[in-house]
């Protein structure tokens, strides 16, 4: 089988939204569950690149969070991928403990229908 290329990669090519945030949506690599949606900036990505954990811009708090930093519930970095738009990232990753505040291993847990 033949492999894919590796894809060069420029945080600056990247599509962030007026106030310099792009969303991203957190995937478990295993199950495909979606965990979690938060939002990064070009440091909280770097700094998610660097260190192999999410790390992400607070909307409300104005400042930079890692998963797990209070609860010890991080996220391990397993891939990093892109939308075709570059305007969305899908973070895969290995879930220590749970992703959502509320207790629940998913913040996807409540249906509509």
């Amino acid at each position: 089988m033949k492999r894919k290329p590796k894809i060069k990669f420029n945080v600056n090519e990247l599509k962030f939204d007026k106030n310099g945030l792009i969303p991203t949506v957190i995937q478990d690599y295993k199950t495909k569950a979606v965990l979690m949606v938060a939002y990064m900036n070009k440091e909280s990505l770097k700094v998610t690149l660097r260190e192999g954990k999410t790390c992400f811009w607070s909307r409300s708090r104005k400042k930079f969070w890692v998963k797990g930093e209070t609860s010890g519930c991080f996220q391990f970095v397993k891939g990093i991928y892109y939308d075709c738009d570059m305007d969305c990232l899908l973070i895969k990753v290995r879930q220590k403990g749970v992703a959502c505040h509320t207790g629940e291993y998913s913040c996807f847990y409540r249906k509509i229908k």
